[in-house]
């Protein structure tokens, strides 16, 4: 019994080591060079999610062939152009209400070209890293005006995470929009291991 118990301990120690050595930023495994440094405050956690997420859009707008950004999966859909302008004006709205001192972009409201939308992505996602680093750890849970849709008082996280959470939403559009027209998802290409992306 005492053997069995002490070779069932032994087993878990190696595999948790063997895990630790395959580890690699973001919870994948391949041993992809060293890990990045240790992220230990919420302020820095919220930096590294909007970066992610800006790869995300970013990488499968990209993706996408210039000729395919007026394709819709049924008539009553939006073209793609149209979702990809919607996060970049569903961006820079949400973050307005953080109270930042960055100023905000003026972005092409009536951007219909690939070169043209990946442009407002870019001014969106850049003002809001810039916004974003204005916050200590205690400011990101202080409340403010949210957009009106969240109610009267929301803490500057929750509002972010929102932001962040509607982009992601989009992005899940966006895998249905580029697979339809042949294209895997950056994301996607060449996983090994890890949760499986869309």
């Amino acid at each position: 019994m005492t053997r069995g118990l002490m070779a069932i301990g032994l087993t878990c120690v190696l595999a948790a080591s063997v895990h630790a050595q395959g580890a690699r930023p973001g919870g994948g495994r391949g041993g992809r060079g060293a890990a990045a440094p240790a992220i230990t405050t919420l302020a820095g956690d919220i930096q590294a999610d909007w970066a992610r997420t800006r790869t995300l859009i970013t990488q499968i707008v990209e993706a996408m062939p210039d000729d395919k950004f007026n394709f819709k999966p049924t008539p009553a859909q939006q073209t793609f152009a149209q979702r990809v302008l919607h996060v970049s004006q569903t961006d820079l709205f949400i973050l307005q209400t953080l109270g930042g001192k960055t100023p905000a972009p003026t972005i092409n409201e009536k951007a219909t070209t690939k070169a043209a939308l990946l442009a407002d992505l870019k001014q969106t996602f850049d003002y809001g890293e810039a916004v974003i680093k204005e916050f200590n750890d205690q400011q990101w849970v202080e409340r403010v005006p949210p957009p009106g849709f969240m109610g009267s008082s929301a803490s500057r996280v929750r509002i972010i995470y929102f932001d962040m959470q509607h982009s992601e939403d989009m992005y899940g559009q966006f895998v249905v929009y580029v697979r339809l027209n042949g294209v895997t998802p950056p994301a996607s290409a060449g996983r090994r291991g890890g949760p499986p992306e869309p």
